[in-house]
């Protein structure tokens, strides 16, 4: 009886596990490549660059872009600040983790993503970010 369950060990120790790590890294991948688009915005900005910058794939998230006319948008909808404050005490109050995402033409003033940041905290929401871009490499 003892021979016979080490024949059963001999099986489980050689399980090879190459195929599933090769396919969990193909989906990371896709994963990765199509995170950007899955958070891209629907109005453009042309975003500052910042050596710390980092992606925004967050299920629960709130995308709100400025452009360069410093008009308001959330997820790609024109909205002012009454609307953009009401809507995102809305979803937090549905969702205390829910993140916000702040991107601003870079050409817009200080003062208005200070505007725009503090709207954010009085609707509840404490953890936002400021989208921006890595800087592009030099040539080599």
């Amino acid at each position: 009886m003892a021979g016979h369950s080490q024949a059963q060990d001999d099986e489980i120790g050689g399980i090879n596990v190459t195929p599933f790590v090769d396919i969990a890294l193909v989906l990371l991948i896709i994963f990765m490549v199509t995170a950007k688009y899955i958070v891209s915005q629907q109005i453009p900005v042309d975003l500052p660059q910042a050596a710390t910058s980092q992606s925004a794939a967050e299920v629960r998230l709130a995308s709100i872009a400025i452009d360069r006319e410093q008009r308001l948008f959330l997820d790609g909808q024109p909205a002012t600040e009454v609307e953009l404050r009401a809507e995102l005490q809305r979803r937090w109050e549905a969702d205390h983790e829910i993140r916000a995402v702040i991107a601003a033409d870079r050409n817009v003033i200080h003062g208005r993503v200070t505007e725009v940041i503090d709207l954010v905290r009085q609707a509840g929401v404490t953890h936002f970010a400021i989208q921006t871009e890595p800087p592009s490499e030099p040539a080599r």
